[in-house]
């Protein structure tokens, strides 16, 4: 257990702006509930950097989180960077590959008395995060895709065992916290070799851990159980692309991605970030959710807590989570895609003040 602790804040693009400050509200006062001392560092990033300093990525930005604890990330908007400029890059990547945040964590449950496909559901998904599909993150040099001619394109998809195994270790060390019930998502009925090997170290993982009841489902499967039936499911863990795909199909069986936070997560390190995107067409209004930013970070507290074994973290983890859940469940404190009328900033302040009153 540490004196303190060090926290990254990266506003990210567009709503970022807006609702990565009220996460970061409801973490002050959670943590001074807790009296836990905490240094917030402020560094920059996305768009707003590159309109100050240049680049998207300041030279320094590795090496200064690599001194925190974790830190929270706002979404990024790189669609709208300009393409010709080298400087113009997408961080996320960047930050995953580099820091080894090998595990991307995204529950998905619906609120009481909220609209929901499912009011039931109450699952998480976790999927490995630096490899896969993505030809940004695939390989070290280039890019996973390739065209040899001008009719033929190639895709890489990248799986190893190393990463396969520490994805699956964090399924099932968060089955112990949940249900104790982890679904390893694959298709190796097709993709024998890749996720054959992803499957293989899975049931390697799950005969490690006999007090974790595991399944596996084949992906297509798993798409349409758990639209019907989402209560089947607790914890499940699959690869890159197809957990970025499922996890936002998850969030709109409970509400949509305002309600999807995420944690990208390795050994050392751990980056709150909520699912969504910029959402740049209601940026500067004052109406983004802020409820998927304030879970992420109440999700990076609780990594840290258990990395460092205090007490102090997840408990102010856990009331960060409570007090979210009330504000929009018992106070009905909500921004307009919720149904409500309250602002970004409203939402904000309502969470802090639950916290503060506990």
């Amino acid at each position: 257990m540490k004196e303190h602790y060090d926290i990254g804040v990266l506003n990210g693009d567009d709503i970022g702006l807006e609702i990565v400050p009220e996460a970061v509200r409801a973490m002050r006062a959670a943590i001074y509930k807790t009296g836990l001392a905490v240094n917030w560092v402020d560094i920059p990033i996305g768009r707003p950097a590159y309109d100050s300093l240049g680049t998207t990525m300041p030279a320094d930005t590795l090496e200064l989180l690599g001194a925190l604890d974790g830190w929270v990330l706002g979404p990024i908007g790189h669609r709208e960077y300009p393409k010709d400029d080298p400087k113009a890059i997408n961080p996320h990547p960047i930050l995953r590959k580099h820091f080894e945040l090998h595990s991307n964590t995204r529950p998905a449950r619906a609120l009481k008395g909220m609209p929901a496909i499912h009011p039931q559901a109450d699952l998480v998904i976790i999927r490995e995060n630096t490899e896969g599909f993505q030809p940004d993150r695939n390989v070290v040099a280039g890019c996973g895709e390739f065209r040899p001619t001008h009719d033929t394109t190639i895709s890489v998809r990248v799986i190893t065992r190393k990463n396969s195994r520490a994805v699956a270790i964090t399924a099932f060390e968060l089955a112990r916290q949940r249900n104790n019930k982890v679904t390893a998502v694959h298709k190796d009925t097709v993709f024998k070799l890749g996720c054959g090997m992803f499957a293989e170290e899975c049931r390697k993982v799950a005969s490690e851990y006999p007090d974790v009841e595991y399944n596996e489902c084949i992906v297509d499967t798993f798409a349409m159980r758990v639209v019907m039936k989402p209560e089947d499911f607790d914890v499940v863990v699959t690869t890159n692309m197809f957990g970025d795909i499922l996890s936002d199909l998850a969030a709109g069986l409970v509400g949509g991605l305002g309600l999807a936070p995420g944690l990208s997560s390795g050994d050392n390190y751990a980056m709150a970030q909520a699912t969504h995107g910029s959402a740049p067409d209601i940026s500067g209004k004052q109406i983004a959710n802020p409820f998927a930013m304030i879970i992420s970070g109440a999700m990076l507290l609780e990594w840290m807590g258990l990395r460092h074994g205090d007490e102090r973290l997840l408990k102010a983890a856990d009331l960060m989570r409570r007090s979210m859940f009330a504000v929009y469940e018992e106070d009905q404190v909500m921004t307009p895609d919720m149904g409500g009328n309250a602002s970004t900033k409203t939402v904000g302040k309502a969470v802090a003040a639950r916290i503060q009153a506990a």
